[in-house]
């Protein structure tokens, strides 16, 4: 059985494709103008490395920002639920996740199962999210990518004063024209963005077994830095890439929605034109 998890954000787009309980592949391409030419991308994408068609999707489930644009997805669910299974799947020790996306960050706690609990959002700012990384990147004259290496090294890291965005791209400016080296101030950036998502976590409240996922969790001085913010170790994720946990655990919720309606009898077994509905 084949199932698909389709995650359409607001910076990038992921497919995982899975099968019999393990991972076949996933592919992780940046947005297209709509969230419908993201998906078919994204998922043709994968489905072309694995060698197989849509027609051998069993069953999809969308998530993200974009996930009731998915033609082809017989239901979506939020994404919070998605990254909470999707990481304790990965390890089953997970009990809190974070998730700092391009658009929002999130505090998730979880069950034993992966189901969610509780958690707490950042969607009202960019600050302590992924664009505020790629705006700060673009003040400094870098690839989002390449401003955690940036920062190794630094000698005296910078303490950004101001908590709006764009406030603090402009308090950058007047650092570079101060004359402070990019290092210092690249340390500042991922300190000042450990610090804000530090204080949404608090808000919900820390359990054990913390991981990180989305994006941001490849950008290894902002996990360092919110590593020591919290006075905690986050809990490895193994091999699955933390910016495709989303897209996990829609699959899983794929595998079990498919599950309990081929028990039914509510579904056939191939392709993916069939009702959609929402959870």
């Amino acid at each position: 059985m084949i199932y698909v998890g389709c995650d359409v954000g607001s910076l990038s787009g992921e497919a995982v494709i899975i099968e019999d309980n393990a991972i076949v592949v996933h592919e992780i391409i940046r947005v297209r103008p709509r969230p419908e030419q993201t998906a078919l991308e994204v998922t043709q994408k994968a489905l072309t490395k694995a060698k197989m068609s849509f027609d051998d999707i069993d069953y999809c489930v969308s998530t993200g920002y974009g996930r009731e644009k998915i033609p082809f997805a017989q239901s979506s669910i939020s994404e919070i639920s998605c990254h909470g299974r999707g990481a304790q799947w990965a390890n089953p020790s997970v009990r809190t996740i974070i998730d700092i996306g391009g658009q929002d960050a999130k505090v998730i706690k979880v069950d034993k199962f992966g189901y969610m609990v509780d958690f707490v959002m950042n969607d009202k700012c960019a600050a302590g999210t992924g664009r505020f990384l790629e705006g700060m990147a673009k003040v400094l004259g870098v690839e989002l990518e390449d401003l955690a290496a940036l920062s190794s090294g630094a000698a005296s890291p910078v303490s950004l004063t101001k908590t709006c965005t764009v406030l603090s791209q402009f308090e950058v400016l007047y650092m570079l024209n101060d004359g402070i080296d990019r290092t210092n101030i690249a340390a500042g950036i991922n300190r000042a963005m450990a610090e804000r998502v530090s204080k949404l976590a608090k808000r919900v409240g820390i359990r054990e077994g913390v991981a990180i996922t989305g994006g941001v969790a490849k950008n290894f001085a902002v996990v360092k830095s919110l590593s020591e913010v919290l006075g905690l170790e986050f809990v490895s994720l193994g091999e699955v890439d933390p910016q495709i946990v989303g897209a996990l655990g829609a699959a899983l919720f794929a595998k079990e929605r498919a599950e309990r309606e081929y028990e039914k009898g509510g579904i056939e077994v191939k392709g993916v034109n069939k009702k959609r509905g929402n959870g």
